[in-house]
């Protein structure tokens, strides 16, 4: 980690090193950094045999693409963070990097856990009027603290502003990482310096708690509109396995950098910030134990061994699928070209989901999942809509990608 002899930006390191390993001809001397070495990485083989097994399971099963390609991605999330936690302990020298890496990860979960939801509800549409999962709900307050507003969801508009206030982060949180990295290898990050916007930490931070204040609350929106829906896909305790750790990870480092000077004292070869990092580091290691198991819960694969005439997919075809984020890229351009669309005031943005004709001739609207790119819409001859006729064969492109998880109706599904 580069040092700078700017006072605004101290250095997190001490001059000494320490040489000792973790082994040595006398054996182990067990003090309080090699206890704490044993422990994270423990806790780290303990995540990453409970999210193997889990992702073993829906490998075995990978029945519905859709849908267990985005709980791939989300069962990662412990695995990922105790890895690279453990080795941000093991080199604390380098701990700036690994937690930039670490936290760009977090982006791809939530975004993941979005087009989940979304599966689950474009699924409760199938097989029934096209948009019965949509055209049923009322104008409705935006959650706390907007409560004043309303919203309509029948607008065309508003599904995409959803579905864009989460993917913006899986934009923005790696490219904030890159730009962390670089600062720090220039010594002009300052992360253990005051607070002052001198620094890039600072702009760094801000805009990280922007963006992903924006994605939680569009999630709780999204949430909100379709918890009828979701009811029987235990979508609270899906939620929370991700949010709990985005929220012990950021409030345990706040924790322990209050602590600093005062609880926390420097020693010979680990500086205070050093200290209040591996403690924060050790402490997701252990949790992270605690949240693999309890994904093994929220994200099971049983629900995925009984469904019948449903084809199982190789385990090689669903590991790749889940590390493809082609459909991110999809997801992303749609939502740009539409808002590109509405800013040039394209027939259909600014109105209701647009109406077309099926192939009997009879109008209909956009169901829930075309909205989101998710099914191919109704055929469109006989349209005068631009919009519509102009993206119909993105969707269709886009509905290949979903292959048939969403194509029928599932055992059980609410209609």
């Amino acid at each position: 980690m580069s040092s700078t002899n700017n006072t605004l930006c101290p250095s997190d390191n001490q001059a000494v090193i320490d040489q000792s390993g973790f082994w040595s001809s006398d054996g182990i001397d067990w003090d309080a950094h090699k206890i704490g070495w044993l422990i994270a990485g423990v806790c780290a083989i303990v995540t990453l045999l409970l999210t193997a097994i889990n992702v073993t399971f829906h490998c075995r099963n990978y029945t519905n693409p859709g849908e267990q390609r985005q709980i791939l991605r989300i069962l990662y999330m412990p695995a990922v963070y105790a890895i690279i936690s453990f080795f941000s302990y093991r080199y604390f020298r380098s701990y700036t990097y690994y937690d930039f890496i670490e936290t760009a990860y977090e982006s791809v979960t939530l975004s993941a856990f979005l087009l989940l939801l979304i599966e689950y509800v474009a699924a409760t549409a199938t097989g029934h009027v096209v948009d019965n999962a949509i055209v049923r709900k009322d104008k409705s307050s935006l959650p706390m603290p907007f409560c004043c507003w309303r919203y309509r969801p029948t607008k065309a508009y508003f599904m995409y502003t959803v579905k864009w206030s989460v993917l913006q982060y899986v934009i923005l949180r790696p490219a904030l990482s890159i730009a962390g990295i670089v600062c720090e290898h220039y010594g002009v990050l300052c992360e253990s310096g005051p607070w002052s916007f001198k620094t890039a930490h600072a702009y760094i931070s801000v805009i990280d708690g922007v963006s992903i204040t924006i994605a939680l609350y569009g999630l709780l929106v999204f949430y909100g509109l379709t918890k009828e829906e979701l009811k029987g896909r235990k979508p609270l305790a899906k939620f929370l396995s991700i949010k709990l750790i985005v929220m012990f990870t950021f409030y345990q480092s706040l924790v322990f950098d209050a602590l600093e000077g005062r609880v926390i004292h420097e020693t010979q070869y680990w500086t205070e910030t050093n200290i209040a990092d591996g403690l924060n580091a050790l402490a997701i290691c252990i949790e992270m134990v605690i949240f693999s198991a309890f994904m093994m819960y929220a994200y099971s694969w049983k629900e995925y061994t009984k469904v019948k005439g449903a084809t199982r997919h190789g385990a090689w075809r669903a590991l790749w699928d889940s590390i493809n984020y082609s459909d991110f890229a999809h997801e992303i351009a749609g939502s740009i070209k539409f808002f590109i669309d509405y800013a040039r005031g394209k027939p259909g943005t600014h109105g209701p989901r647009i109406p077309v004709t099926d192939e009997m001739g009879k109008a209909t609207k956009m169901d829930f999942g075309q909205a989101f790119g998710l099914h191919p819409r109704p055929d469109t001859r006989g349209s005068s809509n631009g919009y519509a006729s102009s993206t119909s064969s993105q969707m269709q492109m886009q509905a290949q990608r979903v292959n048939t998880g969403l194509s029928a109706p599932r055992a059980g599904a609410p209609g």
